[in-house]
C-alpha cells in the first residue's frame, strides 16, 4: 500500500481477502500500489453472514489508520430492498446490516450496497416505499462517530432498475430522508452504460453537475472507477480496464479535476487480475492533477 496523505484523490483498488483481511488483501493492496482498498466481508454472491478474525479485523484496521489508507466494505450483489419477495427483503436487512457492522470493526469508511430494482412488476413508487420502510431503520442504527456511511450505488439500467441515471437518485434519497449517513458511491462503467454520455465534451463534468444538483454537495463519497465495454446507453454492466473500452482515458481526467471528487476515493473493478489492477492504478494516478 501507498500513504495517501495529503493525496486530493487516492487510487486503489477491490482486493481479495480470502485467506486473511490483512495477511492476504493488504498485500495485494502493497503489490498494487494501491492507496485506498475496498473489500468483501462475506461471499458476494451469498447470504451467509461470517463473523470475522479478531485478530485480521485489528491488523487491518490499524495498517489502514497507520498509512492514512481509506478502506470500504461492498455489500453482497444479492441485496435488494425493492424485491416482490418477502424473503428477499428479509435476508436484505440481515446481510446490510451484517456488512455495516463489520465495516465498523474494521475502520472502513463506507458500505457501498446496489440500490435494486422493483421486481413482480410492482411500481417503482411501492418499491421505495419499502426501501424507506427496511433501509431506514439500518441507517438510524448508525449511532457511533466510527459507523461507516451507507453509499449508494446505481446500477447500469437493466431490468427495473429504481436507481441508474443520476436524477434518479432523487427519489431513493428522499425515500431515506436524506439521511446525513447516507451518501453515494458512483460507478463510471454504471452510469455510461445506463446513458449518460461521459465521453462527449464535456460529458463527465455535466454527469458530476447533475448528481452533485440532485443529490446536493458532499454526497459524492467513493468512485467505482471502470471503463466500459459497451456502448453509452447499452445497459451492460461490464467493466473493462482504463481507457481500454468506450469510455476511454481522458474522461477520468475531467472526473478528477471536478470540484465534486475533490478528496472523494478512487476503487478500480477492472479485468486483468494483479497486473491488471497495478497497470490502471498507475494510469489512474497518472489522469491526476
Amino acid at each position: 500500500m501507498n500513504s495517501s496523505t495529503r493525496i486530493r484523490n487516492p487510487i486503489g483498488g477491490h482486493v481479495p481477502v480470502a485467506g486473511g483481511l490483512a495477511t492476504v488483501g493488504l498485500a495485494w493492496a502493497h503489490d498494487v500500489k494501491a492507496e485506498a482498498v475496498q473489500v468483501f466481508v462475506a461471499n458476494p454472491r451469498g447470504w451467509a453472514t461470517p463473523p470475522g478474525n479478531p485478530k485480521q479485523d485489528e491488523e487491518f484496521r490499524a495498517r489502514c489508520a497507520a498509512e492514512s489508507v481509506p478502506a470500504y466494505v461492498h455489500a453482497p450483489y444479492l441485496i435488494n430492498f425493492g424485491s416482490h419477495t418477502e424473503a428477499t427483503v428479509d435476508q436484505s436487512v440481515v446481510s446490510l446490516r451484517h456488512s455495516l457492522r463489520r465495516a465498523r470493526a474494521i475502520g472502513a469508511l463506507g458500505v457501498v450496497v446496489h440500490t435494486g430494482s422493483a421486481t413482480g412488476g410492482r411500481e417503482r413508487s411501492v418499491a421505495l416505499a419499502q426501501v424507506r420502510e427496511r433501509l431506514l431503520p439500518l441507517l438510524d442504527e448508525l449511532t457511533h462517530d466510527d459507523d461507516p456511511f451507507l453509499l449508494l450505488e446505481s446500477t447500469a439500467g437493466q431490468g427495473a432498475s429504481l436507481c441508474a441515471r443520476t436524477w434518479d437518485f432523487g427519489p431513493y434519497f428522499d425515500a431515506l430522508d436524506h439521511h446525513p449517513r447516507l451518501g453515494v458511491c458512483l460507478d463510471t462503467c454504471h452510469i455510461y452504460a445506463a446513458g449518460h454520455d461521459l465521453v462527449g465534451p464535456g460529458g463527465m463534468k455535466q454527469t458530476l453537475d447533475l448528481l452533485v444538483d440532485t443529490v446536493g454537495e458532499g454526497r459524492l463519497r467513493l468512485i467505482h472507477a471502470n471503463d466500459s465495454k459497451d456502448v453509452v446507453g447499452a445497459h451492460k454492466d461490464r467493466h473493462e480496464n482504463i481507457g481500454s473500452g468506450h469510455i476511454g482515458a481522458e474522461p477520468f481526467r475531467e472526473l478528477l479535476a471536478h470540484p465534486a471528487t475533490e478528496n472523494v476515493p478512487l476503487v478500480i473493478e477492472t479485468p486483468g487480475g494483479k497486473a491488471g489492477n497495478a497497470q490502471d492504478i498507475a494510469r489512474l494516478k497518472e489522469l491526476r492533477p
